[in-house]
Protein backbone atom coordinates (compact mmCIF):
# COMPACT_ATOMS: atom_id res chain seq x y z
CA UNK A 1 0.00 0.00 0.00
CA UNK A 2 2.88 2.40 0.88
CA UNK A 3 3.70 1.82 -3.02
CA UNK A 4 0.92 3.36 -4.20
CA UNK A 5 0.56 6.09 -1.51
CA UNK A 6 4.38 6.68 -2.53
CA UNK A 7 2.98 6.99 -5.94
CA UNK A 8 0.17 8.85 -5.65
CA UNK A 9 2.00 11.60 -3.60
CA UNK A 10 5.15 11.68 -6.06
CA UNK A 11 2.24 11.96 -8.87
CA UNK A 12 0.49 14.62 -7.62
CA UNK A 13 3.98 16.61 -7.27
CA UNK A 14 3.90 15.57 -11.10
CA UNK A 15 7.40 13.69 -10.80
CA UNK A 16 6.06 9.73 -10.69
CA UNK A 17 7.85 8.98 -13.91
CA UNK A 18 11.08 11.11 -12.65
CA UNK A 19 11.29 9.14 -9.24
CA UNK A 20 10.47 6.07 -10.00
CA UNK A 21 13.16 5.61 -12.69
CA UNK A 22 23.14 14.10 -2.85
CA UNK A 23 22.52 14.90 0.98
CA UNK A 24 19.64 16.78 2.32
CA UNK A 25 18.54 17.49 5.63
CA UNK A 26 15.18 15.76 6.67
CA UNK A 27 12.18 17.40 7.09
CA UNK A 28 10.11 15.46 9.60
CA UNK A 29 6.42 15.81 9.35
CA UNK A 30 4.28 13.93 11.58
CA UNK A 31 0.35 14.51 12.14
CA UNK A 32 -1.32 13.85 15.27
CA UNK A 33 -4.98 13.20 15.78
CA UNK A 34 -6.26 16.62 15.06
CA UNK A 35 -7.47 17.42 11.88
CA UNK A 36 -5.00 20.92 10.92
CA UNK A 37 -2.12 20.61 8.35
CA UNK A 38 1.52 19.55 9.09
CA UNK A 39 3.67 22.07 8.34
CA UNK A 40 7.28 23.01 8.02
CA UNK A 41 8.51 25.69 5.81
CA UNK A 42 6.55 25.83 2.70
CA UNK A 43 5.38 21.96 2.99
CA UNK A 44 2.55 20.63 4.61
CA UNK A 45 -0.14 17.72 4.53
CA UNK A 46 -2.99 16.26 5.80
CA UNK A 47 -5.61 13.39 5.35
CA UNK A 48 -9.06 15.25 3.62
CA UNK A 49 -11.09 11.89 3.66
CA UNK A 50 -14.25 10.65 5.83
CA UNK A 51 -12.46 9.67 8.82
CA UNK A 52 -14.08 5.89 8.04
CA UNK A 53 -11.38 5.69 4.72
CA UNK A 54 -9.40 2.57 5.07
CA UNK A 55 -6.19 4.48 4.21
CA UNK A 56 -4.50 6.78 5.99
CA UNK A 57 -1.25 8.64 5.67
CA UNK A 58 0.32 8.07 9.08
CA UNK A 59 3.03 10.68 8.77
CA UNK A 60 5.04 11.86 5.79
CA UNK A 61 9.10 14.23 5.51
CA UNK A 62 10.10 15.44 2.39
CA UNK A 63 13.18 17.44 1.57
CA UNK A 64 14.32 19.87 0.38
CA UNK A 65 12.00 22.66 0.71
CA UNK A 66 11.40 23.92 -1.93
CA UNK A 67 11.56 20.54 -3.95
CA UNK A 68 14.28 21.87 -6.88
CA UNK A 69 14.07 20.10 -10.05
CA UNK A 70 17.16 18.75 -10.96
CA UNK A 71 18.22 17.72 -7.45
CA UNK A 72 17.62 14.81 -5.08
CA UNK A 73 14.40 14.34 -3.36
CA UNK A 74 14.38 13.13 0.47
CA UNK A 75 11.57 11.38 0.97
CA UNK A 76 9.75 9.45 4.23
CA UNK A 77 6.31 7.70 4.60
CA UNK A 78 4.31 5.51 6.76
CA UNK A 79 0.86 4.82 5.37
CA UNK A 80 -2.11 2.27 7.12
CA UNK A 81 -4.75 0.41 5.36
CA UNK A 82 -7.94 -1.58 7.06
CA UNK A 83 -8.64 -2.93 3.71
CA UNK A 84 -6.75 -4.32 0.44
CA UNK A 85 -6.51 -2.31 -2.51
CA UNK A 86 -7.39 -3.67 -6.03
CA UNK A 87 -7.44 -2.67 -9.44
CA UNK A 88 -9.27 -0.30 -10.62
CA UNK A 89 -7.76 1.84 -8.40
CA UNK A 90 -9.52 5.72 -9.93
CA UNK A 91 -7.17 9.17 -8.76
CA UNK A 92 -8.84 12.38 -9.05
CA UNK A 93 -5.52 15.26 -8.56
CA UNK A 94 -6.74 18.93 -8.15
CA UNK A 95 -3.42 20.67 -8.85
CA UNK A 96 -3.64 24.75 -7.60
CA UNK A 97 -1.02 26.71 -8.13
CA UNK A 98 -0.61 30.39 -6.35
CA UNK A 99 -0.98 33.69 -8.20
CA UNK A 100 -0.62 36.52 -5.47
CA UNK A 101 -3.40 35.77 -3.03
CA UNK A 102 -5.30 33.46 -5.85
CA UNK A 103 -5.32 29.76 -6.24
CA UNK A 104 -6.01 28.80 -9.86
CA UNK A 105 -7.11 25.03 -11.10
CA UNK A 106 -4.54 24.18 -13.53
CA UNK A 107 -6.29 22.10 -16.10
CA UNK A 108 -5.07 18.61 -16.86
CA UNK A 109 -2.71 18.71 -20.25
CA UNK A 110 -0.57 15.69 -21.60
CA UNK A 111 -1.40 14.10 -18.07
CA UNK A 112 -0.19 17.12 -16.01
CA UNK A 113 -2.06 19.13 -13.54
CA UNK A 114 -5.75 18.48 -12.49
CA UNK A 115 -6.37 14.47 -13.84
CA UNK A 116 -8.03 11.91 -13.58
CA UNK A 117 -6.59 8.58 -14.12
CA UNK A 118 -9.49 5.51 -13.99
CA UNK A 119 -6.29 3.20 -12.60
CA UNK A 120 -3.52 4.06 -10.94
CA UNK A 121 -2.82 0.31 -11.19
CA UNK A 122 -2.04 0.95 -14.78
CA UNK A 123 0.05 3.82 -14.36
CA UNK A 124 2.50 1.32 -12.17
CA UNK A 125 2.54 -1.35 -14.55
CA UNK A 126 3.51 0.57 -17.18
CA UNK A 127 6.33 2.44 -14.81
CA UNK A 128 7.06 -1.00 -13.64
CA UNK A 129 6.20 -3.79 -15.79
CA UNK A 130 4.28 -6.87 -13.86
CA UNK A 131 7.21 -9.58 -13.08
CA UNK A 132 10.17 -7.18 -12.85
CA UNK A 133 11.38 -6.75 -9.46
CA UNK A 134 10.44 -3.47 -7.54
CA UNK A 135 13.06 -0.61 -7.48
CA UNK A 136 15.41 0.61 -4.28
CA UNK A 137 14.30 1.48 -1.97
CA UNK A 138 10.63 -0.21 -1.97
CA UNK A 139 12.64 -3.68 -2.62
CA UNK A 140 14.84 -2.93 0.43
CA UNK A 141 12.11 -2.20 2.58
CA UNK A 142 9.79 -4.99 1.03
CA UNK A 143 6.82 -2.54 -0.39
CA UNK A 144 4.67 -3.91 -3.19
CA UNK A 145 4.98 -1.89 -6.31
CA UNK A 146 1.72 -3.38 -7.92
CA UNK A 147 -1.69 -3.66 -6.98
CA UNK A 148 -3.39 -5.30 -5.33
CA UNK A 149 -2.04 -4.26 -1.82
CA UNK A 150 -3.04 -6.23 1.33
CA UNK A 151 -3.62 -4.25 4.46
CA UNK A 152 -1.60 -3.44 6.84
CA UNK A 153 1.41 -1.14 7.69
CA UNK A 154 3.44 0.04 5.50
CA UNK A 155 6.62 1.81 5.93
CA UNK A 156 9.47 3.48 3.86
CA UNK A 157 12.46 5.16 6.23
CA UNK A 158 13.92 8.22 4.87
CA UNK A 159 15.29 7.43 1.34
CA UNK A 160 16.62 9.84 -1.73
CA UNK A 161 14.95 9.96 -5.21
CA UNK A 162 16.61 11.15 -8.11
CA UNK A 163 14.55 14.00 -9.74
CA UNK A 164 16.35 14.39 -13.28
CA UNK A 165 15.92 17.54 -15.41
CA UNK A 166 12.79 17.14 -16.89
CA UNK A 167 10.95 19.62 -19.17
CA UNK A 168 8.17 20.48 -17.42
CA UNK A 169 5.29 23.21 -18.59
CA UNK A 170 5.71 26.95 -18.05
CA UNK A 171 2.76 26.96 -15.88
CA UNK A 172 4.43 23.73 -13.92
CA UNK A 173 7.64 25.23 -12.61
CA UNK A 174 8.27 27.81 -9.74
CA UNK A 175 5.91 28.48 -8.13
CA UNK A 176 3.70 27.11 -4.68
CA UNK A 177 1.17 24.65 -4.83
CA UNK A 178 -2.08 22.61 -3.51
CA UNK A 179 -2.65 19.54 -4.69
CA UNK A 180 -5.32 17.12 -3.64
CA UNK A 181 -5.61 13.38 -4.35
CA UNK A 182 -8.38 11.05 -4.08
CA UNK A 183 -8.04 7.47 -4.47
CA UNK A 184 -11.59 5.41 -5.06
CA UNK A 185 -12.65 1.70 -6.21
CA UNK A 186 -16.04 1.31 -7.57
CA UNK A 187 -16.98 4.50 -5.87
CA UNK A 188 -16.13 3.95 -2.90
CA UNK A 189 -13.37 6.32 -1.27
CA UNK A 190 -10.47 5.08 -0.02
CA UNK A 191 -8.24 7.79 0.78
CA UNK A 192 -8.02 11.72 0.52
CA UNK A 193 -4.84 13.57 1.02
CA UNK A 194 -3.88 17.36 0.51
CA UNK A 195 -0.30 18.40 0.16
CA UNK A 196 0.84 22.18 -0.39
CA UNK A 197 4.92 22.73 -1.27
CA UNK A 198 6.88 24.81 -3.29
CA UNK A 199 8.99 23.81 -6.54
CA UNK A 200 11.73 25.65 -7.63
CA UNK A 201 13.31 24.40 -11.23
CA UNK A 202 16.85 25.65 -12.59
Amino acid sequence: MLGAGLALALCALQLCPAALGGSHPQLLVERSGSRRLSKVGGFAWENCGDRRDPVVLQSLSVAPDPISIPGSLRVSAAVSSSKAMASPLKVVLVVEKALGDLWIQLPCIDQLGSCTYDDVCTILDNLIPPGTTCPEPLLTYGIPCHCPFKAGSYSLPASDFILPDVELPAWMTNGNYRVRVAVSNGGEELACIKLAFSLQSQ
